[in-house]
């Protein structure tokens, strides 16, 4: 039986040194997570016209507008300038946040539980269970036996 004290099992498996290794990576990503959201990305359109400024997780913290941009006649073009701005900021950070997190995510092999979602905002990462992950695949948290 299993003692979990450090035991090396069959083929030489050692559970609390993947344990400790996981524990090492869950603090590394946290620390990424954190400086990515005191991180400040920034975007433009129109040559510079109007520029966004966005958190590293894509919040919109500012935007400027230069006064050569805005005419009454056309805002349809201030507009698709302003939308053009914030898409640029937005994959600004997505790229820092790659760089960031992706060595990271990349070193357990990806698809794994818990982790953020870096494709964007909605996806399914996040910690959800005890100790910051959710639970083990394909294992039915309500097995309906009784």
């Amino acid at each position: 039986m299993f003692d979990g004290g450090g035991a090396q099992g069959a083929g030489g498996f050692d559970m609390s040194n993947l344990l400790a290794q996981a524990q090492a990576m869950q603090t590394q990503l946290m620390e990424a997570q954190a400086n990515l959201e005191s991180a400040e990305v920034e975007g433009s359109a129109g040559g510079g016209l109007v520029t966004a400024l966005v958190s590293g997780t894509g919040e919109l913290l500012s935007l400027t507008i230069n006064r050569a941009a805005v005419d009454p006649d056309d805002t349809e073009t201030l507009a698709d300038l302003i939308v053009a701005a914030v898409r640029d900021a937005s994959e600004n950070a997505k790229e820092l946040a790659a760089q960031a997190m992706g060595p990271l995510a990349g070193g357990l092999g990806g698809g794994l539980p818990g982790l953020p979602d870096l494709d964007g905002p909605g996806g399914q990462g996040g910690p959800d269970g005890p100790g910051g992950m959710p639970g083990l695949p394909g294992r039915d948290p309500s097995p309906g036996q009784g």
